[in-house]
């Protein structure tokens, strides 16, 4: 039959306008969201009402990925371990985040996400800890 998109992943992209609204802001609690990118989207905008401000969600959405066992093969620069624990006061590298499938390498969390739903059909990653 004929298929108007051009390729699998412009069917996947399409196929997201399917999806129900079932995801909730993981600081703010609104459920309004399609996926986890989108309420990650939705922090790192800075308009959240939980952690206002683009810089101060970016940190925080790093400093909460940081803490997450299973996010350390999401990130570039793994905190060092230290006498007292983990080094954790670095600061947010120009792209903390990267595939560990393709090695690319991410600014947001969402785009990784993003990314992680679209190219390995892992839509679950933040909900995997």
């Amino acid at each position: 039959g004929y298929c108007p998109f051009q390729n699998q992943n412009n069917l996947n992209m399409h196929m997201q306008v399917h999806r129900s609204r079932t995801v909730s802001c993981p600081v703010c609690g609104e459920m309004r969201f399609k996926s986890g990118a989108n309420a990650v989207q939705h922090v790192e905008s800075g308009y959240c009402s939980g952690c206002r401000g683009g810089g101060n969600a970016r940190n925080q959405i790093y400093e909460f990925a940081k803490k997450q066992g299973r996010m350390r093969q999401y990130l570039t620069d793994v905190p060092m371990l230290t006498n007292g624990g983990y080094d954790y006061d670095r600061g947010v590298p120009e792209y903390p985040y990267c595939c560990p499938v393709c090695s690319i390498s991410f600014r947001n969390l969402s785009q990784l996400m993003q990314h992680q739903d679209q190219k390995h059909n892992n839509h679950r990653m933040l909900t995997n800890f």
